[in-house]
């Protein structure tokens, strides 16, 4: 059988690496796209074939995207919910998204799979589902704003004859995480937790995202959205499952969603003088003190996608934060 090849974008992030493991281990041929400058000590422990290029710049997603690659799959994000790299994060999600749609219409890809977020549904009061209207346009937060212009941007490509597939995961928890909820891991392990907020979520194991994107290439509808969650728990029960797999003390209650949101703003305050990306931003105060819970039966009924449990999520990126020092 003819080995497939695979270009990724952001393949030394956190859900990019998963996919790679994912992609070597079912014998994919694997082109992966990195900044200069990032680590790419885990890729180049694999087969994998490194080009240097921003996504963000037309001209190296073209000069590295190979042609007719069986599948492009385009992770690369900026997650950020601080607005003062609002510029840089539309650059890259909505930018860098319109940059590689181009390249594979151009290089003649059989397939792309775009990794969006469920953020583009906004936060309803109602459970969301791949029917539900997308409503990150009019978000508070510019990083489901711009995701939702990235979508826009893939369905531009659609229409041009370009075979794509959108999938959007809830919050990813797992190992290679050292910014997203790890973060809120070590804020457990490090006892500065300001607070537990008081919203809630759908999580999912970065594995499973990952095994999902390969199951997309052949599985998937073109113009099909899946959304990629299985958990829906509040964020009281992901930390008091934290602090169940680090001994920490459990907290019993969240906090006012009030506190956060004026921790949150002073901080952002305080980050005007320091130039320092604060802990908690009104933005990231908004996202975790809104409800959110989904459904993922049509993931699961057409990808094969399996959830995974709270607690084995935490443990396997707690180990990997371990393993790297990050936390005791």
């Amino acid at each position: 059988m003819t080995q497939r090849t695979a270009f990724v974008t952001g393949a030394t992030g956190f859900l990019g690496r998963n996919l790679v493991e994912e992609l070597v281990k079912a014998d994919w041929r694997v082109v992966a796209l990195h900044r200069e400058g990032s680590k790419t000590g885990a890729l180049e422990a694999m087969p994998v074939d490194l080009v240097v290029g921003d996504v963000g710049e037309r001209d190296d997603v073209f000069a590295a995207m190979p042609d007719g690659a069986d599948a492009v799959f385009h992770v690369a994000g900026n997650t950020s919910m601080w607005r003062a790299r609002n510029e840089e994060q539309n650059r890259i999600n909505i930018g860098g998204t319109r940059n590689v749609v181009k390249a594979a219409l151009d290089r003649a890809a059989a397939r792309l799979v775009h990794t969006s977020s469920y953020t583009v549904y906004g936060y309803p009061d109602e459970p969301i589902d791949e029917k539900s209207p997308h409503l990150g346009k009019q978000e508070f937060t510019n990083y489901s704003r711009s995701k939702a212009a990235a979508e826009e941007e893939v369905r531009r490509g659609i229409d041009k004859g370009l075979d794509a597939v959108i999938l959007n995961p809830g919050n990813i928890v797992g190992p290679y995480d050292d910014h997203n909820w790890a973060r809120l891991i070590r804020m457990v392990a490090e006892d500065r937790l300001p607070g537990v907020p008081p919203g809630s979520g759908g999580f999912c194991h970065s594995r499973e995202v990952a095994r999902a994107h390969l199951a997309a290439v052949d599985r998937g509808a073109c113009g099909e959205n899946y959304i990629l969650a299985g958990v829906n728990a509040t964020y009281l029960e992901f930390v008091q499952t934290i602090a169940r797999e680090l001994g920490a003390k459990e907290p019993t209650r969240a906090t006012p969603a009030a506190v956060l949101k004026t921790v949150g703003r002073v901080s952002q305050w305080l980050s005007a003088v320091t130039r320092r990306e604060p802990d908690i931003t009104p933005e990231g105060a908004y996202m975790v003190c809104s409800k959110k819970v989904c459904n993922t039966d049509k993931a699961e009924r057409h990808l094969g996608y399996a959830p995974t449990d709270l607690a084995t999520m935490v443990r396997d990126c707690a180990n990997w934060l371990r393993s790297e020092g990050r936390i005791s």
